[in-house]
């Protein structure tokens, strides 16, 4: 499972932006992400209470993300729950690793999520190999 979250991570910071899909009713909503990182076996995402992703998370947690390779001939779908974590340490990890985001978040304040994706299957597709999965 390690070197699964690890192969996962890889591939959305070399996709460089990454779109997530949550549902608000029968409306899908689809929006950019970058910050990703594993944390305590665990693959993050951040972002503020405040935005309207937030609140579809709150009311439909399953998700879909999709990242595509500068090359645009390899990207991923990966599938799950994000499950909100409260831990400022955690918090701390990810603007450690985001440090850009300080501006706008604070692992203290009452806006800044950090969740992480459960029952998580991604899946591979390229133009000259065979869809692979895994789950992480």
């Amino acid at each position: 499972m390690e070197k699964n979250l690890k192969e996962v991570k890889a591939f959305l910071a070399k996709c460089g932006i990454f779109y997530l899909a949550t549902v608000e009713g029968d409306q899908p909503h689809v929006r950019p992400f970058g910050a990703v990182e594993i944390i305590n076996g665990k693959l993050y995402l951040m972002t503020g209470k405040v935005k309207d992703v937030f609140k579809q998370l709150t009311a439909n947690p399953k998700i879909e993300i999709c990242g595509t390779q500068p090359s645009g001939t390899e990207w991923i779908r990966i599938t799950g729950r994000l499950v909100n974590d409260e831990s400022i340490a955690v918090k701390e990890k990810m603007l450690k690793h985001y440090p850009e985001l300080k501006s706008m978040y604070s692992a203290t304040d009452d806006n800044m999520a950090v969740l992480y994706i459960a029952d998580g299957e991604a899946r591979f597709f390229s133009f000259t190999e065979p869809e692979r999965k895994v789950q992480f």
